[in-house]
Formats: C-alpha cells, sequence, structure tokens
C-alpha cells in the first residue's frame, strides 16, 4: 500500500512557514482537519454534559466519540479511557491513588529510561506511602533496558514497575511484553508511558500487556491533552480524591472538572485523520492497522537515511545504538558545538531539530550528557526525504 507523503503534508498549513520540523516527539503539527474540528466546536452550542438540551446533548456525544475513538487507537475499552489535562498530570492522579494502597515494605519500581512523567510521581507516592524506590539502568552503549535487569529488581513485595513503551529521548522500545509479565509473575501492576510509541506504531494494549498505557494526543497530530487506558474493572479498584458531586463512575471519577470538549473533538479528529492516511476500507480500528504500519515503514526509510547520513559527518556523535529497533528519533551531538548552539543554528537554517534532556533526565544524565543532553531529531508523519536532507545538509556545515 503506498504512502503518499506529498499528500499528507499538504493537509498541514503549518509546513507552509517552510520550516523542516524534526520537533514531532515535543509537539506535532496538527493537520486541517483537527484545527477544523476544535474551531467547529467553539462555534457550537455546547454546555455541561446532559441529556436535556441540544448543547448538554453535544458534549455528551463529543466524550463518548473520543472514548470511541481513542479505545480505537491503542485497542482497548471506551470504558477505559481516562481524558485528563496531560499524561504528566494522569500518572500523578494514578500514583497518587494506588499510593493509598501501599505501605512500608512495599516496593515501587522505576527504570533511568524514562522520561522524568514517568518517574518523579512514583517515587513521591513511593515515599509518601513509605514504599521502597527500586531502579533500573540501561545499558548506556545501547541503550538497551533489558527485561532481566527488570526481573533483578522484582519481589513479592513490588507493586508496580513503570516503564516506557519507547525512550523520547532515544527511540529506544524495550521488551515491555515481556517486562509486563514479569512484573505479573510476583503480583505487580505495569504502567506503560505510550506517549513516544504512540505516533509510530501499531498499538494493541493487550499485546503490550501493560495495566495501564498513557499518551498524549498533541504527539500525534492532535491537541494538547493526555489520555490513558486501563481496564474498566481495575480502574473500579481506584478510588481518587475527588469533589463530592461528581459521579463515582468509571471512568469519570477520575476526570476532575469539565472536560475540553473542543480538545477532545480535536483528538477524534486526529485519530481519523491517522485512520486514513492509507486508502483502505474497514473498521476504524482496521484502518488505524493499516495507515499506522504503512507510517512505521515509512519513517523507517526516513530514519534509515538520517542514521547513514549523521555516521557520514566527521565530528558527529550519536547516542544509543542504531542498529537496533526503535521510534524514528535520533540524538546526536556535534564536537566543538553546545546542543544549544546546534539548535539555534538550525533553527537559523529553517530547520526545528531541538536541543536538551526534554525531561528525561535520568537518561541523559545515565548516558553521561549531564543538563545539556543532545540535538534531538525525531520524525512524523509528514516528513520527507527533502526534510531528512536539510537537516544532514545543515549538520555537514555546522560540523565542519
Amino acid at each position: 500500500m503506498t504512502y503518499d507523503a506529498a499528500a499528507v503534508r499538504a493537509e498541514f498549513p503549518a509546513l507552509a512557514e517552510g520550516a523542516a520540523h524534526f520537533d514531532g516527539p515535543g509537539g506535532s503539527q496538527s493537520p486541517n482537519a483537527v484545527a477544523d474540528a476544535v474551531a467547529a466546536t467553539l462555534r457550537a452550542a455546547v454546555a455541561n454534559r446532559g441529556t436535556v438540551t441540544r448543547a448538554e446533548q453535544r458534549a455528551e456525544d463529543i466524550v463518548a466519540a473520543a472514548r470511541a475513538a481513542a479505545a480505537d487507537l491503542v485497542n482497548g475499552e471506551a470504558g477505559g479511557i481516562v481524558f485528563g489535562r496531560s499524561m504528566t498530570q494522569l500518572t500523578y492522579d494514578v500514583s497518587r491513588a494506588l499510593a493509598k494502597q501501599w505501605g512500608p515494605g512495599d516496593e515501587v519500581v522505576v527504570t533511568r529510561l524514562d522520561h522524568d512523567a514517568n518517574i518523579r510521581p512514583w517515587v513521591h507516592a513511593a515515599a509518601a506511602a513509605g514504599a521502597t524506590l527500586r531502579w533500573v539502568d540501561f545499558d548506556p552503549a545501547t541503550a538497551i533496558l533489558s527485561v532481566a535487569d527488570v526481573e533483578a529488581v522484582l519481589s513479592p513485595r513490588t507493586r508496580l514497575v513503570a516503564v516506557t513503551a519507547a525512550s523520547n529521548l532515544l527511540g529506544t522500545r524495550p521488551d515491555v511484553p515481556a517486562i509486563a509479565a514479569a512484573a505479573r509473575a510476583v503480583g505487580a501492576l505495569t504502567y506503560m508511558d505510550g506517549v513516544h510509541l504512540t505516533p509510530h506504531d501499531v498499538v494493541d494494549v493487550a499485546a503490550l500487556g501493560g495495566d495501564f498505557y498513557a499518551c498524549s494526543p498533541y504527539k500525534f497530530l492532535g491537541p494538547h491533552l493526555g489520555f490513558l487506558h486501563a481496564s474498566p474493572a481495575l480502574l473500579e479498584t481506584l478510588h481518587p480524591d475527588k469533589l463530592a458531586p461528581m459521579p463515582d463512575d468509571v471512568p469519570e471519577r477520575f476526570e476532575l472538572g469539565t472536560l475540553p470538549y473542543e480538545l477532545l473533538a480535536g483528538t477524534t479528529a486526529a485519530i481519523d485523520f491517522l485512520a486514513g492516511l492509507v486508502p483502505g476500507t474497514g473498521t476504524r480500528r482496521e484502518r488505524l492497522v493499516a495507515s499506522m504500519t504503512a507510517v512505521e515503514k515509512h519513517e523507517a526509510v526516513l530514519l534509515n537515511r538520517l542514521d547513514a547520513g549523521l555516521a557520514s559527518i566527521p565530528g558527529v556523535t550519536r547516542y544509543g545504538d542504531p542498529d537496533r529497533r526503535r521510534t524514528p528519533t535520533a540524538l546526536f551531538n556535534v564536537g566543538g558545538r553546545t546542543p544549544e548552539e546546534m539548535y539555534e543554528e538550525l533553527a537559523r537554517r529553517g530547520v526545528n531539530a531541538p536541543a536538551g534532556t526534554f525531561y528525561a533526565l535520568e537518561c541523559a544524565a545515565h548516558l553521561g550528557l549531564g543538563t545539556e543532553g543532545g540535538v534531538r531529531a525525531g520524525l512524523a508523519p509528514y516528513t520527507d526525504e527533502s526534510d531528512v536532507d536539510r537537516l544532514l545538509s545543515a549538520v555537514a556545515e555546522l560540523a565542519r
């Protein structure tokens, strides 16, 4: 099935500004369909959810549609979709709810490969409950987080393992099904950060094996918010702090305040857009599988081009193992220039490839990159060969 990158690019008005965007891991550009859905919702009569007025019914319909779309994206249950301000906020909320069930002697596992949003909430929750925190390192040479190293810290007192499905700094993809299975074997839950995986691959929460899967629509062409998936049965066991008038139903008990209806409409539009990236028929889930498979192939070709180009430029240091399967993400530095300087010089040349640690503080420190980090180039469905060549040409010029 042919992936028409030019046709995809034509749907993104932001690309008319002329920059080559490699900043998708921090927030992707949005297509016309998403902007139109957000605007249409803001222009329509919408009220707090209910069944009496058309405005109330419209709000109900928007929420139901967004839950159904999110469930299709991750192959989960609509009743297990929780929306929130961000993945970070949702993770804090879940960590606090879970910590009510923990106490001294219990153990929580985090990894140095993760974004801080899947570390710090668990650090704080464990401390509040008096639980013990266990750290798992990764191999800095290959960026591989091994299943054996995770298994080494598990015990019958392990209550939760927090692990990324793909490193937002390096693109590394741990064997999360095996990690989840190991956690389950000792009676522990697994919380997966899917923010960096969701834009680049077919996601199936059952196949991944985790109990919680959190991600961010603004990383896959949508608006700025987050959502979490867990089985409704599991969510029923958690009791977050909430206002007394709020419903106690799942998933509503986790959604504090009024939901952002316009952003939910934009999320549905983004998922529908992803489902239509390649021609096809069938259910939305079937079309998503076809489209995201095509996206992964398209980005893999471009990543190979990027990796080969960076490897050919003297003075460029790449991090992680480019031969391992990873999301289309490259972290690098150029000798004689700071990451921030590279970021600024690339921007002057119309190439948006930011620098830093990108909140993966533990990961960057473990790589020996301190607080400066590196330059991160992330691909997206709208990236094409000309973008990659512009980046490589600019890096080669700056490396001289």
